[in-house]
């Protein structure tokens, strides 16, 4: 969707932006946007860093259990 865009389009997107806004308030909406991106960004790593570690405790406990079961041999 935003591949089509292109640069024409963004640059009449930020015009539109700073008539309806004004550039007093064009600062503040872009901090509000980027603080937005970057808790998105850190909560979606935190996921995928829990998933791993759930993925890595399962491969451990299944190692041990075949340990375990190799030991009782």
């Amino acid at each position: 969707m935003l591949s089509n865009i292109g640069i024409p389009g963004l640059i009449l997107i930020l015009v539109i932006a700073l008539i309806i806004f004004g550039p007093k308030k064009l600062p503040e909406i872009g901090k509000a946007v980027g603080q937005t991106l970057k808790e998105f960004k850190n909560s979606t790593k935190e996921l995928t860093e829990d998933e791993h570690d759930k993925d890595y405790s399962k491969q451990s406990s299944e190692e041990q259990k075949a340990e375990d079961k190799k030991s009782t041999d």
